[in-house]
């Protein structure tokens, strides 16, 4: 290695436009803090054949949502809402530190807490008051029709549980994933078993105004807990603690009792962002960032 430690950073687009534009503030902030260390950072594409070569290469490694290909390796993400990121050495986000810990919502100030989430609310998620309807939403993420190790159910069979519930349901597709004639097919023989149970329409939409969330552990669900919803989780999730989980309950009991969950989530959501996260906007964001930087390994 060159006297000087080297960071690549391995970013896919549209953030590596943002990136090479110097807009990722994220970057920017790791960027200065090594730099003024004497280290050197280096942007590059990420994708299959860098990602193959980058445990070679001398020096330190940073991806973006993508898991790190080597012990010198870290990965970032967004912590759902901006300015709020975390820095890992895995890209799973159930085995995180933030998912294995206790949350404890009696450290919490229920004051500070409920200011906090309503600036948070008022902030990523304006416009009318949510309202607690009769609906379920369940938001698909990918691979509908494939129970993965993370998963108590495939998402089809997570559906199936949600709409014997005799409940109206509506399913919404994620916008960048795919889903091929299979996967289309599942979901319309679902619906016509199932007369409660609509395919599509406006996520966002029908979020402010559901009865409660039930996903695999979409970034939607953790929008729900912002709006104060009920959430079933049928994956492992970092935002766990305040859902019900069918794996933990059952499917038919986390179902059964999801209309009237009411877990501490303002005290929750001030725990999960403000105080665990890396927030970029806080007094002590270069120490907080140092210091994760360090519990990954790196010699700062």
């Amino acid at each position: 290695m060159s006297a000087d430690p080297l960071l690549s950073v391995y970013l896919h687009p549209p953030i590596l436009q943002t990136a090479w534009a110097g807009r990722l503030g994220f970057l920017n902030r790791l960027r200065h803090l090594l730099e003024s260390r004497d280290w050197r950072v280096e942007v590059h594409p990420s994708g299959q054949g860098a990602r193959a070569k980058a445990p070679t290469r001398p020096g330190y490694a940073l991806f973006n949502m993508e898991r790190p290909t080597h012990d010198r390796a870290l990965t970032f993400r967004l912590a759902y809402h901006y300015p709020y990121w975390r820095l890992e050495s895995v890209a799973e986000r159930w085995r995180w530190p933030i998912a294995l810990t206790a949350f404890e919502p009696e450290r919490i100030e229920v004051g500070a807490a409920r200011r906090f989430a309503e600036r948070l609310r008022t902030r990523v998620l304006p416009g009318v008051q949510p309202v607690r309807g009769d609906h379920v939403l369940i938001p698909l993420q990918g691979h509908i029709r494939r129970q993965r190790s993370f998963q108590s159910a495939s998402p089809v069979a997570m559906v199936a549980a949600a709409a014997r519930t005799g409940r109206p349901c509506i399913v919404t597709l994620h916008p960048k994933e795919t889903y091929d004639a299979e996967d289309r097919a599942a979901l319309e023989a679902l619906a016509r078993a199932h007369p409660n149970l609509t395919i599509g329409g406006d996520t966002m939409a029908r979020l402010r105004d559901c009865a409660f969330v039930v996903t695999q552990n979409s970034a939607v669900g953790f929008d729900g807990l912002i709006l104060g919803k009920p959430v079933v989780l049928f994956g492992q999730s970092d935002y766990h603690h305040v859902a019900l989980n069918a794996a933990d309950l059952g499917a038919e009991a986390a179902l059964d009792r999801a209309p009237d969950h009411a877990p501490p989530v303002e005290q929750f959501l001030d725990w999960f962002l403000r105080r665990t996260s890396l927030d970029m906007m806080a007094p002590d964001a270069d120490d907080r960032l140092l210091a994760a930087m360090r519990k990954g390994g790196w010699p700062v």
